[in-house]
């Protein structure tokens, strides 16, 4: 039995040996194991991106602004400091406050572009994962991006459709959310956001649009501008009616959402989708068309001159009010236009018109040439220098003056002179050897009719006279540095090449009394705060004596009521000016002047071909003549009728008729001279002047191969070689003759 218990005992151990080592165990099965791993691989996945959320939030800073979100656009105005001449800009933008945006308009653009701006934390889930996925498909990025993301990726990033800069995006939408109120990340986005028509910021768009300021847009107008946003080019109005038809789907998409939002009423949301705002008409034409292209080049070019750096002119928000006037320029622009002649033929006819302020040197108006963009700019004639010709001769009247002779003084008027060295000679317009005046002719009689041997004498006659009249016509104005200009015994006649603008200044010298000022386009600049940085100061300098320019006056008005610019009487106004015409070896006129004042405005004229240097002569056609008394006179009266419009008729000071204090020999005045402006036949026995030395120093050779100036010459016809030098700092002009700027004279009894 014991044996029997044993086997029984054994057999059950034997028995459940196996089963009682997997009791309590039951064995897993596959897909338990790999849910449990995958919810260990996720809750780890979990962890990881907490932990990468939370770097890289930690990690992200707000970046500095891209600069061109950050400039704001400078604007220029006329000298009235109300009316725009145009932008200079990255983009054009002008910032505003919130403030100044109406709130059915703020209302409008979070309809069209994120209804929930105000209660979501900056960022739109679905819209990143839906980039994301797109974009590592191979698609295009989607958007449904928030107002805070749109505003991130225009302020601070890029346009770049990749993962990396979605992500950033993000992070970046999260910590602005917390470090910028919803108001000011609004006013960021509505300043910054493109509208189209090149128009960046709610302000720049209401102007693009509806000509208004964004402050006075109207809720169809507000809704218009948030509709576009979309896809401003193809929303935009004016591009198709099919495009109008899409703009005002989506116009009436944005006031059902006002609606939605409680922004407006459902009865002002239907009567307001019932029809588009009008549209005012788009302006065509570029801010730089006609002549506003050259204005905003001279300002720019001055705003650099007074050291304002390009960041500051591009985006620095400026406002900038310049010299110029909108009377003086449109009388030149309609001067010209009134007075050239016109056709294919005269396509390369070029006019120069500039007017100078003699109180202040402020540029008021000028004529550059043909529409800025048909030039694309290459050419501004107001400031491109030629030879003025006898224009020129008003320095150096105002140099013999100044230098003891009076308008009693007689010179030289037979024509051709001989200079003392016997060999070399300039001649008067005219036939043969050129008209002859009489051994004798006083000042005004020599500026009348432009008579270039006296002229020339007068300069032979002072003691280092060349010298003595280019520094007189640099201290008036003209530009040391001007091509040609040199003290040569031919000075006189006006070989150097001077812009109209710089003549027109030079000018001004005499009408203000001898004081002479820089001419500039800048009368005042403002910085995007409303601070005043730059204000003009006149640099006036007394260069010349009253009295010295009370008898240059005297002379110049001479010209205009009894000489060569008698075009001019038609002003109907006092009025002073010179006639200039140059002309080069071959004795074809090259340019064509007339330079004038009255006492409140200067005003040059210039009329060339080509390139400044073609021949004017048989190409001007009637009724005018080519000569500086014919086109440029009628242009110049042209243009200052116009311009001096309205403004009362000021008389210049008398004469002073100065007596002559310079002794030197033959230029004693007629025993029976009268201020009348003829002289009597009768002069008195004199020696000739061409016995009188020219007074130099060691004269320097004259070179035989040199060039001729820009623009022509004009320095008188020397037989049979260059007019000799007469001061040793400079070579001789190469004999360019000078035309009488009218028709030719009568010879003097």
């Amino acid at each position: 039995m014991s044996a029997q218990r044993k086997a029984t005992g054994s057999s059950r151990r034997a028995a459940s040996g196996p089963t009682s080592r997997k009791a309590g165990k039951p064995p897993k099965s596959w897909p338990k194991r790999i849910l449990k791993w995958g919810l260990l691989a996720g809750l780890a996945f979990f962890l990881l991106g907490c932990a990468a959320f939370a770097y890289g939030y930690a990690s992200t800073t707000i970046p500095d602004p891209n600069k061109d979100f950050e400039a704001q656009t400078t604007t220029v105005y006329y000298r009235d400091g109300h009316h725009q001449i145009g932008t200079f800009a990255t983009q054009n933008r002008t910032i505003i406050p919130l403030a100044d945006v109406p709130q059915n308009v703020q209302d409008a653009v979070v309809a069209a572009e994120d209804r929930s701006f105000y209660t979501n934390k900056g960022i739109d889930p679905k819209g990143i994962a839906r980039a994301i996925f797109s974009n590592a498909s191979g698609n295009s990025t989607q958007g449904a991006s928030t107002i805070t993301q749109q505003y991130v990726k225009i302020f601070y990033l890029s346009s770049e459709r990749t993962v990396t800069r979605k992500i950033k995006e993000a992070f970046l939408s999260l910590k602005l959310q917390q470090e910028q109120s919803k108001q000011q990340i609004l006013q960021g986005y509505l300043n910054t956001i493109y509208f189209g028509r090149g128009a960046y910021g709610i302000q720049a768009a209401a102007q693009a649009y509806f000509g208004v300021d964004a402050k006075n847009l109207n809720l169809k107008q507000g809704a218009v501008l948030a509709s576009v946003l979309n896809s401003p080019e193809y929303f935009d109005p004016s591009r198709s009616a099919a495009a109008k038809q899409a703009l005002l789907g989506r116009y009436q998409y944005v006031l059902g959402g006002m609606a939605k939002m409680g922004a407006i009423t459902a009865a002002q949301a239907d009567q307001a989708k019932q029809a588009l705002p009008p549209f005012p008409h788009k302006k065509v034409e570029s801010q730089y068309a006609g002549q506003k292209g050259y204005m905003l080049e001279l300002v720019k070019a001055e705003l650099r001159k007074q050291h304002f750096s390009d960041a500051e002119i591009e985006g620095g928000g400026l406002k900038v009010v310049s010299t110029f006037d909108r009377g003086a320029m449109k009388a030149a622009e309609k001067g010209v236009a009134d007075n050239r002649p016109t056709g294919k033929k005269f396509k390369d006819l070029h006019v120069g018109v500039a007017s100078v302020d003699p109180k202040t040197g402020a540029l008021r108006g000028f004529f550059a040439g043909q529409d800025y963009l048909k030039s694309n700019g290459a050419t501004n004639w107001a400031k491109t220098a030629t030879a003025p010709g006898s224009a020129f001769k008003a320095f150096a009247l105002s140099a013999g003056i100044k230098d003891g002779f009076s308008l009693k003084s007689t010179f030289d008027g037979d024509s051709p002179y001989v200079y003392p060295n016997k060999k070399d000679t300039v001649q008067n317009e005219g036939p043969g050897t050129g008209t002859d005046y009489g051994p004798h002719v006083d000042l005004i009689k020599a500026s009348e009719e432009s008579i270039n041997t006296a002229f020339v004498d007068l300069t032979a006659s002072m003691v280092h006279g060349p010298r003595k009249i280019m520094d007189t016509a640099i201290a008036m104005g003209v530009p040391a540095d001007a091509p040609g200009l040199a003290p040569e015994s031919g000075i006189s006649l006006g070989s150097a090449s001077i812009s109209p603008i710089d003549m027109a200044n030079a000018y001004g010298t005499i009408a203000d009394g001898g004081k002479a000022k820089s001419w500039h386009v800048l009368s005042k600049v403002t910085n995007a705060k409303g601070d005043t940085v730059y204000t003009n100061k006149d640099d006036v300098k007394v260069v010349l004596p009253f009295d010295v320019t009370r008898d240059v006056s005297y002379a110049l008005q001479q010209v205009v009521k009894n000489g060569t610019g008698k075009a001019a009487l038609d002003l109907g106004r006092p009025a002073a000016g010179k006639t200039g015409t140059a002309t080069d070896n071959a004795g074809h006129v090259r340019s064509s002047w007339f330079v004038g004042y009255t006492p409140q405005l200067s005003t040059a004229v210039m009329y060339v071909r080509g390139d400044g240097n073609d021949p004017l002569d048989n190409y001007l056609p009637a009724p005018y003549i080519y000569f500086g008394a014919g086109y440029p006179a009628h242009t110049w009266t042209d243009v200052m009728k116009r311009a001096l419009e309205g403004s009362p008729i000021v008389d210049f000071p008398p004469p002073a008729n100065l007596k002559a204090t310079n002794n030197s020999a033959g230029h004693a005045p007629l025993p029976s001279f009268t201020p009348s402006p003829t002289p009597s036949p009768t002069p008195s026995p004199s020696p000739s002047p061409s016995q009188t030395p020219t007074p130099t120093l060691t004269p320097t050779p004259t070179p035989t191969d040199r060039p001729t100036p820009p623009g022509g010459g004009g320095g008188g016809i020397c037989v049979p070689g260059p007019c000799p030098p007469s001061d040793s700092s400079s070579p001789s002009p190469n004999g360019n003759g000078n035309a009488n700027n009218g028709p030719p004279p009568s010879p003097s009894p």
